[in-house]
């Protein structure tokens, strides 16, 4: 399958190095390439720069965000979700199409430090700003509540034996990325929320989230629904 990934940072490159190690043609979109390639300062987290991780992950190629989108069947927006509308903009309306996009993105603002505080919340979210602008796009909200380790490794927690969330408007694209997930990454537990509206309780849940991780001094957890 050949599959878009708009981000370079480190859930764009772990869910790329996952996807092309199961086989798959892996284009990681970025503004400008050759920007990209200079770069020598590393992302947050202590990774490399994007061109030290592509010489250990040739197989995943660099594209700008329109030829990602265009030469793809499926779509990944792992930016900041500051930039994600704009992202997605200059990938052209046109190249996305009605495709269907997963969004990992969450409406983190750190620029007053951390903890960050949500750019959206109550009335509103990311993946439905994201739907509203794109209306042809079939958004599906999904991984945002995980570390990106988890993300493609649900089995590092608890034997998988815990849930993900995913949110949407197309019952089919869910279906499909439900599906996806579980063949990926080996997803035991997809929960279906709802339509695009239900995103704003997974992204509201990420200023918890960050306080788990600083009271666990970990981000290897996640929710297991019990009922």
């Amino acid at each position: 399958m050949n599959i878009g990934i708009f981000g370079t940072g480190i859930v764009g490159r772990t869910i790329a190095a996952k996807l092309a190690e199961l086989g798959h043609n892996v284009l990681m979109g970025t503004r400008d390439t050759a920007e990209t390639l200079r770069r020598t300062t590393p992302p947050a987290g202590g990774s490399p720069p994007f061109s030290a991780w592509q010489e250990t992950h040739p197989q995943v190629r660099l594209a700008t965000f329109g030829d990602a989108a265009s030469r793809s069947e499926i779509l990944v927006n792992a930016t900041s979700g500051e930039a994600s509308l704009k992202v997605l903009a200059s990938a052209g309306e046109k190249n996305l199409g009605k495709k269907i996009l997963i969004d990992i993105s969450n409406p983190l603002d750190f620029s007053k430090g951390m903890p960050p505080t949500l750019t959206v919340c109550n009335t509103d979210s990311l993946g439905e700003q994201i739907q509203r602008q794109f209306p042809e796009l079939k958004v599906v909200k999904t991984l945002n509540t995980v570390t990106a380790l988890i993300m493609v490794n649900p089995g590092l927690v608890n034997g998988g034996d815990h849930h993900l969330f995913i949110s949407g408007n197309d019952g089919e694209a869910k279906v499909k990325v439900a599906g996806l997930l579980k063949e990926w990454f080996g997803w035991k537990n997809v929960m279906d929320l709802g339509d695009i509206t239900t995103a704003r309780g997974t992204e509201m849940y990420l200023p918890l989230w960050i306080r788990m991780w600083g009271g666990l001094q970990t981000p290897m957890f996640n929710i297991k629904i019990v009922r």
